[in-house]
C-alpha cells in the first residue's frame, strides 16, 4: 500500500463528522474541492472507498466506519503530542479555535480576544460566532462559551464575567406617546421588538421582583435576529426592546433611550467559557484559560458600578 498523506486523513475525519463537504470546507477555512481531492487521493491510495456521497448526502461506507473509529482517537493523541512540544515555546503558538453565541462574542469576547493577542502576538485565534448549541468536541473546537443551563455535565467551565443583566428600553419619544409601563404586563399592550434566534426560537421575556416571577410574550410590528438593528429601531420610536444592557448603554447614556421597569431586571450569571477534560492541554488554550481568570480577577478589584434607572 502506498504511504498515506496526514492531511488526506484529516480532510476524511472533517467530512465524515460533519456528513457535508461543504460544511467540512468551512469548518476547515479551504475550498470544498480541495476536500474532494483529498478524499479521493487517500480513496485510491487505499484501493477501498470510504465514504458513500450523493447530491443530498454524504455517509461513511462500512470502512470508512472502521476508519474513522480509529482515528479519531489517533488524530487526538497527535495533537495532544504536538501540543506538549508546543509547551516548551517561550510563547505558545498555534490556533485558538473558539465556539461562542453571537451576543456574548461581540460583548464580551471580541475585546477579550484584542486584549489577548496583544499579549500572545505569535497565537491565532479562529471565532465562530452562532447561536445554536454545538458539540465544540465533535466540531473540532478547542473550546465554547454558553451560560450554565446549556453546559454539559463532563466541561470544565471557567466564568468570563459574573454576572450581566437585561434592560427594557424604547425611545423618549415612544413613551412620551405611547406612556411608560408600570409593571411587566404592560408590555403586553404596548409595541415590542422582538428577537428570533437562527434556530427560530422566539423567547419569552423574563422578569423577577420580590420573589415574584414571571414570563411574558409581547407582540409588536417588529421581529428580528440582528440585535444592531433592533437598536436602531427602538431609539427610532419603533417600540420598547428587550436586550443586554451593555448592548443599549451607549443609547442609554446619550438619552437615545431610556430604561424601564429597571426594578423587574435583576443581574443573571454571566456566561462561561468551557472546554473538555484532556490529558495534555493545547498551549494556547492554557494560555487563553489564564489570561480569562486573570481578567476576571482584575474585574472583582474593580468597584461595581451603579445600576442603570
Amino acid at each position: 500500500m502506498q504511504a498515506v498523506d496526514f492531511a488526506d486523513l484529516d480532510a476524511f475525519v472533517a467530512i465524515a463528522r460533519h456528513r457535508s463537504f461543504r460544511r467540512a470546507a468551512k469548518d476547515r477555512g479551504v475550498a470544498a474541492s480541495t476536500l474532494s481531492q483529498s478524499l479521493r487521493a487517500l480513496e485510491e491510495r487505499l484501493g477501498v472507498r470510504l465514504l458513500n456521497r450523493t447530491t443530498r448526502s454524504v455517509t461513511p461506507t462500512e470502512a470508512g466506519q472502521e476508519l474513522l473509529g480509529r482515528l479519531v482517537p489517533a488524530l487526538s493523541d497527535i495533537t495532544d503530542a504536538l501540543d506538549r512540544v508546543n509547551r516548551f515555546r517561550d510563547t505558545p503558538s498555534g490556533t485558538l479555535r473558539l465556539n461562542v453565541p453571537m451576543a456574548v462574542g461581540e460583548l464580551i469576547i471580541a475585546p477579550l480576544i484584542v486584549r489577548f493577542l496583544a499579549a500572545y502576538p505569535q497565537l491565532k485565534v479562529e471565532l465562530v460566532a452562532e447561536d445554536a448549541l454545538v458539540d465544540v468536541v465533535e466540531r473540532g473546537f478547542d473550546a465554547g462559551v454558553r451560560y450554565g443551563e446549556s453546559l454539559a455535565r463532563d466541561m470544565i467551565a471557567v466564568s468570563l464575567v459574573p454576572q450581566q443583566r437585561f434592560v427594557i428600553a424604547a425611545s423618549p419619544d415612544h413613551i412620551a406617546a405611547h406612556g411608560r409601563p408600570a409593571h411587566p404586563t404592560d408590555l403586553l399592550q404596548h409595541a415590542c421588538i422582538r428577537h428570533r434566534f437562527t434556530s427560530g426560537a422566539l423567547l419569552p421575556w423574563e422578569f423577577e421582583k420580590d420573589g415574584e416571577s414571571l414570563r411574558i410574550t409581547p407582540d409588536g410590528p417588529l421581529t428580528t435576529s440582528s440585535s444592531r438593528l433592533a437598536l436602531r429601531a427602538a431609539e427610532g420610536g419603533v417600540g420598547f426592546i428587550h436586550t443586554f444592557e451593555d448592548y443599549a448603554r451607549p443609547g442609554l447614556e446619550s438619552g437615545r433611550l431610556v430604561s424601564v421597569l429597571a426594578d423587574w431586571c435583576p443581574p443573571f450569571p454571566g456566561p462561561f467559557l468551557y472546554y473538555p477534560s484532556r490529558r495534555h492541554m493545547a498551549a494556547g488554550l492554557r494560555a487563553f484559560i489564564d489570561f480569562v481568570r486573570s481578567e476576571s480577577k482584575a474585574r472583582q478589584s474593580l468597584p461595581s458600578p451603579a445600576d442603570a434607572g
